[in-house]
């Protein structure tokens, strides 16, 4: 009987790219033949998070890796399966030595489903080999030194990928896998609404953004209209790995180096910072999934109304510039940092919900999902961390301010496009001969506002700024500082 070939597996996550992979790189350097190995996981195709419109994200970057990895003759095994089955049947034709992948911040049942995976690499005799995932570091205790630290990690240099075709496992022997297990099928249909996925596509928005779209960033990363062009939009890259943040950010410094534009380029290179920094610190405590990291605040209490839940889940809440945000971001899987930060604090404070409940919604809607990042800013915008300051957001001043000619308003709610601009704005202003004069019928043609702004605005500004002063909260709120306060907060946010 013949033995079976010693092969390492590159379990792909949250990585998917080629370049600068430390996982694939090391899993070429091993000496064995590589596979490499996507699962399309019941866990998370079953999660409340996760939606169609993330997994065609990835099945187009899988099919983008899969155009580059022809001529070595390989393909990515992408498969719909459990992990342990998955594998089971891997090493019903190989024998796996070594998987290599790297440490993911997920959700907690990812983190569960690792902590099972390494119970059966143990039970296999298979050595499971980690790599630092941007700069992340899983097992700290506080954030001495992590500035610094991460900073030499994005100044280090890429791991190349220059593999020989010899070096992976070939076609004819992926599909011999492929008849034991599920394959997914990777094809899907073209929507020209969401982001393409892909290291291609990412750097199609990255060229673009580097060598013109930058020029006006700080102008309009406010506005939610404009700054869909003049933001980078390559976070649901980043998000899904296409690109690494090391890439970027060299590719950044480079060009801030070059520029008349290093105010932009700089303030874009400071938010390459700050997506490390929250998803660390979610790394570091990830209980925040499902309860404030701020224990004081586990005392609040917020009365469920599915009405308004509802009413601004499908951007049917009688506030035009949040009705835009919602349906934009429904339609597209995009609305800028502001407009994000908006619609928590909306849910949260305007209609006191509590943030679990925005959570999935939110989450399905983001075509750049990342734990890291969500679980934190929801917490940070809801007010519940006791370290952030309060922002209960006014949704028609920020329209005035940031959509002032109502654009976007228009745009995403056509039942007020032939509205006169200030209308748009506030049509809940229209008079009952205003009405018959625009062919406009309130409650009808577009929703009276769910809430009074001022009533429940003055309600949460109270409940909330009287939270900070209480004991239980200010204690949690000094252990939070020492946890995940970075030292030198000025260099963090500098951006020369």
């Amino acid at each position: 009987m013949n033995s079976k070939e010693s092969i390492a597996v590159v379990w792909l996550k949250r990585d998917l790219r080629l370049d600068d992979n430390e996982s694939i790189y090391r899993a070429l350097k091993s000496g064995q033949r590589v596979l490499l190995l996507y699962v399309f996981e019941n866990l998370l195709l079953n999660d409340t998070h996760y939606s169609e419109r993330h997994f065609n994200f990835i099945k187009q970057s899988l099919s983008d890796l899969n155009a580059r990895l022809k001529p070595y003759n390989t393909q990515v095994l992408s498969v719909v399966s459990d992990l342990s089955s998955a594998f089971n049947q891997i090493q019903s034709i190989f024998k796996v030595e070594k998987v290599y992948s790297h440490v993911e911040t997920g959700l907690l049942v990812t983190y569960n489903r690792d902590k099972e995976f390494k119970r059966y690499c143990r039970n296999n005799f298979i050595q499971w080999i980690e790599s630092k995932n941007n700069g992340v570091e899983r097992g700290l205790v506080n954030r001495d030194n992590w500035f610094e630290n991460w900073e030499d990690y994005m100044s280090q240099s890429q791991f190349e990928f220059k593999p020989k075709a010899e070096q992976f496992v070939s076609n004819m022997q992926i599909q011999q896998i492929y008849e034991l297990l599920s394959p997914m099928d990777l094809s899907t249909k073209i929507d020209k609404r969401f982001q393409h996925g892909g290291t291609t596509y990412a750097w199609k928005y990255a060229r673009s953004f580097f060598e013109s779209r930058h020029k006006s960033y700080m102008f309009d990363i406010s506005k939610p209209e404009d700054s869909r062009t003049s933001c980078s939009r390559l976070s649901p890259y980043i998000a899904w790995g296409n690109v690494s943040i090391r890439q970027v950010f060299q590719k950044a410094q480079e060009l801030k180096e070059q520029s008349n534009e290093k105010k932009h380029l700089g303030a874009f290179i400071s938010r390459l910072r700050w997506q490390a920094h929250f998803i660390q610190k979610f790394e570091m405590e990830h209980t925040m999934e499902e309860a404030s990291v701020n224990k004081g605040y586990h005392k609040l209490k917020k009365k469920i109304s599915l009405e308004y839940q509802k009413a601004w889940e499908e951007g049917q809440t009688g506030f035009p510039l949040v009705d835009a945000s919602m349906r934009c971001l429904i339609e597209t899987g995009y609305v800028n940092f502001r407009m994000r930060a908006m619609l928590v604090s909306f849910f949260t404070h305007l209609l006191w919900q509590p943030w679990q409940n925005a959570s999935a919604h939110l989450s399905r809607q983001f075509l750049d999902f990342e734990p890291g990042i969500h679980f934190p800013q929801l917490q940070m915008q809801a007010g519940e961390t006791g370290i952030n300051n309060l922002r209960i957001y006014n949704p028609t001043v920020n329209g005035l301010k940031h959509d002032a000619d109502a654009t976007f308003i228009r745009k995403w709610v056509p039942e007020l496009a032939e509205l006169p601009t200030a209308f748009v704005h506030e049509p809940y202003l229209l008079t009952e001969l205003e009405q018959q004069l625009f062919n406009f019928k309130l409650g009808k043609d577009y929703p009276f506002p769910i809430v009074d702004i001022k009533e429940n605005r003055k309600r949460a500004s109270d409940i909330l700024w009287n939270m900070k002063r209480d004991p239980e909260v200010l204690n949690e709120s000094k252990r939070i500082l020492n946890r995940h306060t970075i030292r030198d907060r000025n260099r963090m946010l500098s951006s020369d």
